[in-house]
């Protein structure tokens, strides 16, 4: 049987491959359980980053059309139960203790887009296409895909993405703010890699205090968050990391949080 994803633990990171060339990296259950894996994983002290990568060329084409026909005989209650085992896996990144990057290539289409668009930093290939495309499959979208197109991109692009299936360019994705690095398609996989290098050397005990407390801004109102981040700063000015991370800037050394 054919395996369409892999979990690759490479020491500080979890590296998901998506496997299923054939279909242009479309969602398969060897992915869900692959980055449900990858989540577990990633609650190990050790594990710093999720890294979402592809072979094949092609990031994540969303749904199979083929298994979308297939789930027309069953009823609603079972596809809601199927749509429900895609949003089990976005809500698990979301919650993931580390940064979740995704690299990008070839394009991301339906929940491709929506699994591209879970992760904190994206690295995209130049020239590639960001595609909603549900509507003319007479579909709607799915995998949080409403709400992350909400929070990063103004309403009539959303709008223009979901209602009219018209792509949007890495570049300008980038020129939004809801990529991060636009780079070659030979670049793409090590720039992500470069970027999990980084967080490697950063305090682990602040950037999982910080990626929860951004995950909550979403959700709570200000005077709420306010309070998050007396509690969280409070508990990290306290903290071996901080003792270290001062005393580096002050004597201009590069910290060692490894140390602390």
């Amino acid at each position: 049987m054919t395996v369409l994803a892999r979990l690759e633990d490479q020491g500080d990171r979890a590296v998901v491959v998506n496997m299923n060339a054939t279909r242009r990296g479309a969602l398969s259950p060897d992915l869900y359980a692959a980055i449900n894996d990858a989540v577990a994983l990633a609650q190990e002290p050790r594990i710093r980053a999720i890294l979402l990568t592809s072979e094949g060329g092609f990031f994540c084409a969303g749904g199979d059309l083929n298994v979308l026909i297939e789930r027309r005989t069953l009823t609603e209650a079972q596809r809601r139960d199927k749509v429900d085992e895609l949003h089990g896996m976005i809500r698990g990144l979301r919650a993931a203790p580390v940064p979740v990057i995704a690299a990008v290539e070839g394009g991301a289409a339906g929940a491709g887009l929506s699994l591209a668009l879970a992760a904190d930093l994206i690295v995209a290939e130049a020239g590639i296409r960001f595609t909603a495309a549900y509507v003319k499959a007479g579909l709607v979208p799915d995998g949080g895909l409403t709400s992350a197109l909400a929070r990063m991109l103004p309403r009539p692009l959303a709008m223009e993405m979901c209602l009219l299936a018209r792509p949007v360019t890495a570049e300008r994705m980038q020129a939004l703010g809801a990529v991060n690095l636009v780079v070659p398609g030979d670049q793409v996989l090590a720039s992500a890699q470069a970027l999990a290098d980084t967080l490697a050397k950063g305090p682990p005990q602040a950037q999982r205090m910080i990626r929860h407390m951004m995950s909550e801004a979403y959700e709570t109102s200000e005077s709420a968050q306010l309070d998050r981040e007396r509690n969280a700063m409070a508990e990290a000015a306290g903290a071996a990391e901080a003792g270290e991370g001062i005393a580096a800037f002050l004597e201009k050394r590069a910290p060692e949080f490894g140390a602390t």
